[in-house]
Order: structure tokens, then C-alpha cells, then sequence
């Protein structure tokens, strides 16, 4: 009898850890099963169901969001060998253009920070400058502790990957200054009140209440936007999208990509300046 219970989530919850998926991972793919376990309503689970299931995902979500629902079923299913379940992905064409609403420019970053430094909130100002200036990922920040700062190297390991991300000298001098003042000796540098890491999402509401004041929308305003600003203006001064990819942690550049794409208007700029038009 093909029925998900809670017995059987945790399982397959077990199974991802196991296999070594990130923390986010797990917590996704468990929450896409769980609410789709609670649309069931007890039902047995057969092909017409997911395929009825994804029609009603399609009607809220946008397409991303429903080949990421599809694809944590999916992988359930093949945990437990239902294959005759598996649904179909659907097709997407690929972005050529940034969103211009959702990406947070120079500037907006600039009163960010300022924002952050009039309200006394150093541990945020220097928080987002070092996503900003080494384009490291919210749940890599654990990695920049203090011996990392004194070798002026990060030693990530994420995803079971492995790699060195150099830090700025100023943003080293910055830190050192914080620690001393903080009185951090070793460990995390970006720590609670009561010396754990920063989880992602005490970060992404620090960051959102900042928003308001800050004057910038508060759709564009989340750690990983941080790390998009410094691929972008990494890129528009190197254009080397080899190495970006290497610094971001990437193991493909086709995700690189999507990091570097320029709003629709810089193209126009960009077609305009060829002069190939006659009146």
C-alpha cells in the first residue's frame, strides 16, 4: 500500500542525512513532502494524484518553484522505488535578463550599510560586507572565524566541497578590530548572545528590518542578494566567469551565469552604443 505517513518522512529525512545533503536541503525536500502528505489526506499515492498535485502547484507557484516541488517528490519516490510516480519537470526558457525589481544595486547596498552604522548595528555592517566583498554564501559564514581572519584565508567546506576564500585586507582589519573589541578569541566571528553561530534566519530578519529604514524595497533585501552584487561587479571588472565560478564554489559555470546576467536596459545601452541604425 503506497501511503506517506510520519513514520516514513522521517525515514527518508534520515536517508538525506546520510547522504550527506546540506541542512537546507533536508529541510526543503521534508517541507515540499510534508504539505504534499497533508493534500493526500490519506489518500494511496498513484501517478494521476502527483500529476494532480503538480497542476495545483503550477496555479500559485512560478515555474521554478514547481520543478522544486517536483523534484523533492521525486526524489521520494525514488527512495522507495515508486518510479511509475516520477512526474515530468517543466520546461523553462532560459533567462537572458536580470529582474531589475529583485537586484540590489551599489547604491541601495551603500545605504544599507549606512543605515546599519547609524543604528549602532556594527555586527550587521560587518556582516554584510564580508558576503559583499567575498561573495560567500549566508551559511558559509560560519567559516569566518577568527583564525581565519589572522591567516586572512577561509577554509570553507560546504556541500562536501571544499575550497580557500581570501579575504580583503581591509576587511581582515575591519574584523580584527570587532573581534578584539568583542572579545572573540578564536571561532566564529558573527556570533548570538549566546556564542553560537548566526543561523540564516536571525540574518535575513536583521536584514529585512533594515530595509525600511535603509529606504531600499524590502524584496531585494536577503544575504544571498549580497553574494549576486559581488558576482556581478567581480565579473563586470574581470570578465572571468572560470574563475568566478571558483570563487563562488560553483561546479558549473551554467550556474554562474544566472549570477552575472545584466538587466535588460544595460543591454539596451549596450545595442545602442553599435550605431547600426539609419535614419
Amino acid at each position: 500500500m503506497r501511503k506517506i505517513d510520519n513514520e516514513l518522512i522521517e525515514k527518508y529525512k534520515n536517508y538525506l542525512i546520510d547522504e550527506e545533503r546540506s541542512q537546507a536541503t533536508v529541510e526543503k525536500y521534508v517541507r515540499d513532502i510534508g504539505f504534499f502528505n497533508e493534500w493526500l489526506s490519506g489518500r494511496e499515492v498513484n501517478k494521476r494524484l502527483v500529476l494532480e498535485y503538480k497542476e495545483k502547484v503550477m496555479e500559485g507557484h512560478a515555474p521554478r518553484s514547481v520543478n522544486s516541488v517536483i523534484s523533492s517528490l521525486n526524489s521520494l519516490f525514488n527512495y522507495l522505488g515508486w518510479h511509475d510516480c516520477r512526474v515530468k519537470t517543466l520546461k523553462i526558457q532560459k533567462q537572458i535578463f536580470a529582474d531589475r525589481d529583485k537586484e540590489l544595486t551599489e547604491a541601495e547596498y551603500d545605504r544599507l550599510l549606512s543605515a546599519a552604522k547609524s543604528k549602532k548595528n556594527e555586527r550587521l555592517y560587518l556582516l554584510m560586507q564580508t558576503i559583499c566583498s567575498t561573495g560567500i554564501r549566508v551559511s558559509e559564514l560560519r567559516f569566518i572565524t577568527a583564525e581565519a581572519v589572522n591567516s586572512g584565508r577561509a577554509n570553507i567546506n560546504c556541500k562536501g566541497k571544499m575550497r580557500t576564500v581570501i579575504l580583503p585586507r581591509q576587511l581582515c582589519r575591519m574584523l580584527k578590530k570587532y573581534v578584539r573589541e568583542q572579545g572573540i578569541a578564536n571561532g566564529s566571528v558573527f556570533i548570538s548572545k549566546n556564542g553560537k553561530p548566526l543561523n540564516r534566519s536571525n540574518i535575513w530578519s536583521d536584514m529585512k528590518k533594515l530595509a525600511d529604514s535603509a529606504g531600499v524595497d524590502r524584496n531585494k533585501v536577503f544575504p544571498h542578494n549580497l553574494r549576486h552584487l559581488f558576482a556581478r561587479t567581480y565579473y563586470s571588472l574581470e570578465r572571468d566567469i572560470v574563475r568566478l565560478a571558483d570563487i563562488l564554489g560553483h561546479s558549473s559555470v551554467n550556474t554562474t551565469r544566472i549570477y552575472t546576467m545584466e538587466t535588460g536596459e544595460v543591454h539596451r545601452r549596450q545595442i545602442e552604443r553599435m550605431n547600426l541604425l539609419r535614419c
